[in-house]
């Protein structure tokens, strides 16, 4: 196992918690001036930003749904597995930690330090749907544009677009995690572990589905199309 690796993953998932959860700060600091929009295009600029950093180092995980996808599909080993979530985890708790002294406690509070939550016209059930449905189009994203060799090397700009098109939609239902460690950052320093399943099982079975299915339809490791 890298340290590099290790490392790249940590500051990779620490960038995506301290600047999507900061945006969210920042829309209740201008009065609701940033919106929905302002925070996906805020996900989406620090993960395609971070992919393409991370990518050469430990491949731009970032995301321990996306790491279990690998593993699925064997592409690393559980060592490697375990190590990769910790970093990320690790991570998404310091970015929220540093949050803390960064801006005022009372903004935090008022926008619940950030945490993804249910929305109020939706039910955790439509919730875990939803993050089932983005992390599964993330995979498949990552599948098409990263790991085969065919697609123009530009994957991590696809990434965070893929992102950002989640927290559109999903923004209003679920609070637009598709990644634990995401959740999990704001969740430790607020203690607020309500519909927790939803953000680790959402993801996680997002991308378990979206490795095993582009696998086959991407044959990535051969290199051709089925």
């Amino acid at each position: 196992m890298s340290l590099r690796a290790l490392l790249a993953e940590f500051i990779g998932t620490f960038s995506i918690v301290f600047v999507g959860v900061g945006a969210i700060v920042a829309d209740d600091l201008t009065n609701g001036a940033v919106g929905l929009t302002g925070v996906a295009l805020a996900f989406t600029f620090v993960v395609a930003a971070m992919a393409t950093a991370t990518i050469p180092v430990s491949g731009g995980h970032l995301n321990p749904a996306v790491s279990l996808g690998m593993l699925i599909s064997g592409r690393m080993s559980a060592k490697d597995f375990a190590g990769y979530v910790v970093a990320q985890c690790l991570g998404g708790i310091a970015a929220s930690a540093l949050l803390m002294k960064s801006v005022s406690p009372l903004s935090l509070e008022a926008v619940n330090y950030g945490i993804t939550s249910i929305g109020e016209s939706a039910t955790p059930g439509m919730g875990v749907i939803v993050e089932i449905a983005f992390t599964f189009l993330l995979m498949f994203v990552i599948f098409a544009t990263v790991l085969d060799k065919r697609a123009p090397m530009i994957g991590a700009i696809y990434i965070g677009l893929s992102i950002g098109m989640g927290v559109f939609v999903a923004g209003p239902i679920s609070g637009g995690a598709f990644n634990p460690a995401r959740w999990l950052g704001p969740a430790v320093i607020s203690g607020d572990y309500m519909n927790a399943w939803v953000y680790i099982v959402g993801p996680l079975a997002g991308g378990v589905l979206g490795a095993v299915l582009c696998t086959w339809l991407f044959d990535v490791r051969s290199g051709e199309s089925v």
